[in-house]
């Protein structure tokens, strides 16, 4: 990208109050970098606690997540700022592909997610965001995001049993980082809750710096190419919806803040994030989805200049360029991951229901509660179908529970006239941290 793209903002030193520098716009070169160097600490503790969990190498992940966001940025033509970062609703799919199939086969899973977000995206662009909204009401959407979190509860545990002592400090940092401190330290809880888990996991020596020193200081990552097995892929197809959702949602987030309208871009937002999470799957990487803790950047500075995620983008290459970075971030021990996914999937869970909440879904319908109990329930106890050589397990089956029940529930109430039917519009959220 070239200067030629942003035009300054005033002075280019300061903000009026009541305006914010829009994506077209930047401040100075060296104040941009600042805020791009920011957005790149604010997706740091996320990003990595997928591959951390999952067991793909850090770097790899690093590398494609700069990668896409430079595309997201091209393919939006510069109008929606974010920063791709690895998507949580991954970690399950990928943890049970690792298992039976190992990273190949998992990495199979993410290009197929990432061609059919991409193939979503086509579509919405051609005939318009609507169908989404008729085809995933707020209760059906936040019914998915809720049954990924709470799916994850025993993954956490596993963890925690690791170093339980690590664990709860852990877990009890982030928790207070969240409400002792304001604006971005307060988004940062995550970040600073590893930290503090991390010297304590040094201190107790649990952690192993012998690859560190055996690593270089500079070369590429690792790459590992894909490989498709059918038994694992229908383990990744609920994947698309709640990409679908986190990325809706992070369009109109932005365009409430710098008062764009930006529905007609919502189509390329979704081909852009399913090019970059098929990138990533072709190599090795985790995949891709906007990301919350950036847009809380962007609400503390006001700068939604995407001249910032391009330096971010840079930085993130440029970092994940260093196999030694990659060997240090990879020496974070279980116990700290097990603190920090106790709060995390939590969380994930609790955003679902914040959808339900925001969008006054009515659970007096019996639709509605048929359609979140009956899914929620086949996903915390993970129940799973063979069928053939391919293996559904809860996320998969909670997903197709949720749209079947929602839409025949819905239609035989319109045909007997039982139930009043109130369209909801559905609200997105970010899994990154909401």
């Amino acid at each position: 990208m070239t200067t030629s793209v942003w035009t300054v903002h005033g002075d280019g030193r300061t903000i009026t109050p009541g305006e914010v520098v829009r994506p077209d716009e930047r401040l100075t070169w060296p104040r941009t970098i600042g805020i791009g160097l920011q957005h790149v600490v604010a997706m740091f503790g996320a990003t990595f606690l997928v591959p951390l969990l999952t067991g793909f190498p850090p770097a790899t992940t690093l590398f494609f997540s700069a990668i896409g966001t430079a595309l997201f940025l091209i393919i939006t033509k510069n109008r929606v700022p974010s920063y791709l970062g690895s998507s949580f609703a991954f970690i399950a799919p990928i943890s049970a592909a690792m298992a039976s199939g190992g990273m190949s086969s998992a990495l199979g899973g993410i290009v197929v997610v990432g061609l059919l977000l991409a193939a979503v995206g086509l579509v919405v662009h051609l005939a318009g965001p609507r169908w989404i909204d008729v085809v995933m009401p707020p209760v059906v959407t936040g019914t998915i995001v809720a049954l990924i979190g709470f799916n994850l509860a025993p993954a956490a545990w596993t963890n925690v049993q690791a170093a339980p002592l690590t664990a709860f400090l852990t877990l009890g940092a982030t928790i207070l980082a969240s409400v002792l401190f304001r604006g971005i330290l307060g988004r940062l809880s995550i970040l600073l809750g590893v930290i503090v888990g991390y010297v304590v996991a040094y201190v107790r020596g649990e952690v192993d710096f012998a690859p560190v020193r055996e690593a270089a200081w500079v070369g590429l990552p690792q790459f590992t190419t894909p490989t498709f097995d059918i038994a694992v892929l229908g383990l990744f197809i609920p994947v698309v919806v709640v990409l679908v959702a986190e990325n809706v949602g992070h369009v109109k987030s932005v365009a409430a803040m710098t008062g764009a309208d930006l529905d007609p871009v919502t189509g390329r937002a979704l081909l852009a994030d399913g090019v970059a999470t098929t990138l990533a799957g072709i190599g090795g990487g985790s995949g891709t989805t906007t990301y919350a803790e950036n847009i809380g950047v962007m609400a503390a500075t006001r700068v939604y200049s995407t001249a910032a995620y391009a330096v971010a983008a840079a930085t993130a290459l440029v970092l994940s360029l260093s196999p030694k970075f990659g060997a240090l971030i990879a020496t974070i021990p279980q116990g700290v991951l097990g603190g920090v996914a106790t709060l995390l999937y939590g969380m994930i869970g609790v955003l679902g229901a914040r959808i339900w909440v925001q969008n006054k879904v009515d659970f007096g319908d019996p639709v509605n509660l048929t359609t979140a109990g009956v899914a929620l329930v086949i996903a915390i106890a993970n129940y799973s179908v063979v069928l053939g050589d391919v293996r559904f397990e809860g996320i998969a089956l909670g997903t197709g529970a949720a749209i079947v029940i929602y839409h025949v529930m819905r239609a035989l109430a319109r045909w007997r006239g039982t139930a009043a039917v109130s369209p909801e519009e559905p609200k997105g959220v970010s899994l990154a941290k909401g």
